[in-house]
């Protein structure tokens, strides 16, 4: 009976030495001679942190195409305007909706025409934000002081019935304050 109680005492003692628990106390009793150091947080990981706090500018959630009507003008509202085509004879441009929730594009002419995409992450560096999809990176850098933005699509091609892709975009807001074509009879 002495050999199972003391066969039993050295079990239940190598089995509390070895418990994790007491591992992580061993490690906070540190001899003086050990000095801990804290580790300097690096630039990209304040990043991270700032991408979870990040918004999606209020400006994205309205945008229209534009296209460059005058590339020698230094004005930005003459250089840029609707474009002619797209909005008058084939009414096929996309506008863009961005929000915490989806990527929306709808044709020009009809509303109810759309493509919505559900599955994205965001970022931002300087004047570019960035939005990734399992397919395609989607990229809008704000290229002037005004509401004129560029975008670039890396990835898979992205081809959408009557909703054809403009590169350039503005708020719908500050669309008027841009050189504009006239449909005339056409009713686009």
């Amino acid at each position: 009976m002495k050999n199972v109680i003391t066969s039993f005492s050295i079990a239940i003692t190598l089995l509390t030495s070895c418990s994790p628990a007491t591992e992580k106390k061993g490690d906070k009793t540190a001899s003086p001679d050990v000095k801990t150091v804290p580790v300097p947080v690096s630039k990209t990981d304040q990043e991270k942190k700032s991408v979870s706090e990040l918004e999606i500018p209020n400006d994205f959630t309205s945008l229209v195409p534009i296209d460059i009507l005058n590339g020698k003008s230094t004005n930005v509202y003459d250089k840029y305007g609707t474009e002619f085509s797209g909005n008058c004879y084939s009414c096929d441009l996309a506008s863009l909706s961005i929000t915490k929730k989806q990527i929306r594009w709808s044709n020009v002419c009809d509303e109810k025409d759309t493509f919505e995409i559900r599955d994205f992450s965001y970022s931002t560096e300087g004047n570019k934000t960035i939005f990734k999809t399992p397919e395609r990176t989607y990229i809008l850098t704000r290229i002037e002081k005004t509401p004129v933005y560029e975008l670039a699509i890396e990835g898979q091609d992205l081809k959408l019935n009557n909703k054809r892709i403009s590169k350039y975009f503005t708020t719908k807001k500050a669309l008027p304050l841009f050189k504009e074509h006239d449909c005339g009879d056409f009713e686009g």
